[in-house]
């Protein structure tokens, strides 16, 4: 059965239409399930201006559907992917509270360092929601919440979460990747892990500041030591030694 959307028995008059090309101002004759079409005049190649992707901002079947993504596309699938992580994540924790907060905080940290350090922004956001996914599996197998065991636990789900939701395989083999030993870095690490180092980092230190207050010199000390991107100590020092 094909997507309504899709099906040329369900279209109307004006499932073909003219569009300026963005170049040159000619017109562009697009049908309304083209994504994208080159102007037959100065050869420019422009993503259809008035198609409604709709389910295809997150169909894991989008592109069989209607063929190769355009760009716009596919950001636009990546920022909702996000979106539907967060969710799963606080739907996985239910009344957890504690670790539903922690979560997002380092989402909220990790969002501002990796821009900054012009990260897959995709990528860590899901790996940021997603870090501690094993922490309850952890405590259920072994009674701990150590982080050796939440590594272990966590990429399978974290794999199941965004399998489900459509993710590509190369996002969801990353993410598993930072979620599998997030706490412990190798010699060479990628950006993403970084990011997602750095702003857990942050949020461990500032609850442990919270119960414990460090003196500001000591807490600069490991800023300087402990921190893998200069936007993490950037943010670090923004949150913990501000005052």
């Amino acid at each position: 059965m094909k997507c309504p959307g899709q099906d040329t028995l369900y279209w109307k008059e004006d499932a073909i239409y003219e569009v300026k090309c963005p170049e040159c101002n000619k017109n562009v004759e697009f049908f309304k399930d083209d994504t994208a079409r080159k102007c037959d005049h100065c050869g420019h190649r422009f993503a259809n201006p008035k198609m409604d992707f709709g389910c295809a901002s997150y169909c894991k079947y989008a592109e069989q559907c209607i063929g190769n993504l355009p760009p716009e596309l596919i950001a636009q699938k990546e920022d909702l992917l996000k979106n539907r992580v967060a969710i799963e994540m606080k739907k996985y924790f239910k009344r957890d509270f504690k670790r539903i907060g922690h979560a997002t905080r380092v989402a909220r940290y990790a969002e501002t360092i990796g821009k900054n350090e012009a990260g897959n922004m995709a990528v860590i956001l899901s790996a940021a929601y997603l870090h501690d996914i094993g922490i309850h599996e952890a405590e259920r197998k072994f009674n701990s919440t150590a982080p050796k065991y939440q590594e272990q636990e966590g990429p399978p789900i974290a794999r199941e979460i965004l399998t489900r939701l459509g993710a590509n395989e190369t996002l969801i083999n990353e993410v598993c990747d930072i979620v599998g030993h997030h706490h412990h870095p190798r010699d060479e690490e990628t950006l993403n892990f970084k990011v997602i180092y750095d702003a857990d980092l942050i949020e461990n230190l500032s609850e442990k500041h919270k119960e414990n207050p460090m003196e500001k010199d000591r807490i600069l000390k490991i800023i300087n030591k402990s921190f893998m991107t200069e936007s993490g100590k950037k943010e670090a020092e923004k949150v913990l030694a501000a005052n």
